[in-house]
């Protein structure tokens, strides 16, 4: 099965059990309309191929892995639309949720997902108990504070924050855990792996910000030009349309670099190639090739 069906597969199995008889209704299927249908799925994949690279021993564990690593970036997107933060009514080209089933049901989605994301990590990785306890500990620092999403997300309520703690935190968490993770499902030691991810999720969020500069909402699927009217940091306000194009490719290729010595290092490194190439729209893509 390649990558797409197993991240797909294990999310659908999760989403499945909140929907489990007894589930209120309307809340089972916000749950649903929140994860699917997906964006390209990057920091699952970035998991899996990192597992493999490693040598992907236990592929149940691999995918809980991944799949409890989406099942949070969704909860996050979820709770950063809500009319407290950047009240944003349209996300992955369709209605945020709290449009579509109102702020309470939003709320408790995004908590649902979060909480989800564990029992499907304590489901699918039960067979390694070590590995079970390493990835709930990777995963939870991802997720929390000091340095996790929700940190990244309550940056946003301070009066100042340099613009690499806040994306290390709003974004690099995420990528870091899909990278330590992959590490640990397949019983490798994940540290080293955390640089990788780290310099994925800056690289990642610096194309968001150029994403919400230089693109128009038809093509990204969400609001556009929402940091400037936040006042949030962005890297392309910050650098420039040109300085922001090189840190990101620099960002690229210092993450190329950095992958720990592994059984399948070569062909990790052309699908990181090939996965950063999703991090732009082709308007702006053309230009990192250049």
């Amino acid at each position: 099965m390649d990558a797409g069906r197993r991240i797909e597969t294990a999310l659908d199995a999760a989403v499945a059990h909140l929907e489990a008889p007894g589930a209120p209704p309307r809340l089972a299927e916000a749950l649903r309309y929140a994860v699917f249908p997906g964006g390209h799925r990057i920091r699952p994949r970035l998991c899996l191929s990192v597992a493999r690279a490693c040598g992907d021993d236990d592929p149940a564990a691999a995918d809980a892995a991944a799949a409890a690593i989406e099942l949070l970036h969704c909860a996050s997107l979820v709770h950063d639309d809500l009319p407290c933060f950047d009240d944003a009514p349209m996300r992955r080209q369709k209605a945020s949720v709290h449009v579509a089933f109102g702020e309470p049901l939003a709320v408790l989605t995004g908590d649902a997902l979060i909480v989800a994301a564990f029992e499907t990590l304590a489901r699918g990785a039960a067979r390694h108990p070590q590995r079970l306890a390493a990835l709930v500990g990777l995963v939870a620092r991802a997720a929390g504070s000091p340095a996790g999403i929700v940190a990244g997300q309550a940056w946003e309520s301070e009066p100042y924050v340099a613009l690499s703690d806040y994306q290390q935190a709003k974004t690099g968490a995420l990528f870091a855990a899909s990278t330590v993770a992959g590490a640990a499902a397949a019983g490798a030691q994940p540290l080293p792996w955390r640089l990788l991810g780290e310099c994925l999720g800056e690289a990642y969020q610096c194309a968001d910000d150029l994403r919400d500069v230089a693109c128009r909402q038809e093509e990204i699927g969400k609001p556009a030009g929402r940091d400037a009217t936040l006042g949030r940091p962005n890297a392309a306000a910050l650098l420039g349309t040109d300085g922001a194009l090189e840190r990101l490719k620099r960002l690229t290729r210092e993450a190329i670099e950095v992958i720990p010595d592994c059984p399948g290092a070569d062909t990790l490194r052309a699908e990181i190639e090939a996965q950063t190439r999703l991090f732009l729209p082709k308007s702006l893509a053309n230009l990192v090739s250049a």
